[in-house]
């Protein structure tokens, strides 16, 4: 089971950098078409939107990396409990998101059961 929580944490590492990654994609290529258009106002406006977009991007994707790094150091119960919780917010990403969503509810669910036999 050890293995599992290993592979998780690492998926939800690689989704928070990947959405990090699209954080700068999406400020990059605003502000690259209001840069081509000519039109300081456009450029303004889409480096502004760019911006938005950029910092939503990263501000949901940090949990995603905090949850990869808790799940891969060992950081206790609260860390599944997230897990869960991500996995929520995930499930209608179709398809990554809603495979990474069952591939955690199914380690959660193995953990939470392996606990309880050995609370017993």
């Amino acid at each position: 089971m050890r293995t599992h929580v290993k592979v998780l944490g690492w998926l939800y590492i690689i989704l928070g950098l990947l959405g990090i990654l699209g954080a700068l994609v999406a400020f990059g290529v605003l502000s690259g078409i209001g840069l081509l258009s000519g039109d300081m106002g456009a450029f303004g406006f889409l480096t502004l939107l760019g911006g938005i977009a950029g910092i939503y991007l990263t501000v949901i994707s940090i949990p995603n990396i905090i949850c990869g790094l808790g799940l891969l150091r060992g950081w206790g119960g609260w860390v599944l409990v997230l897990a869960a919780v991500l996995a929520i917010l995930n499930l209608p990403n179709f398809p990554i998101g809603t495979a990474l969503a069952v591939y955690t509810f199914w380690v959660v669910i193995r953990l939470s059961n392996a606990a309880d036999a050995t609370a017993a």
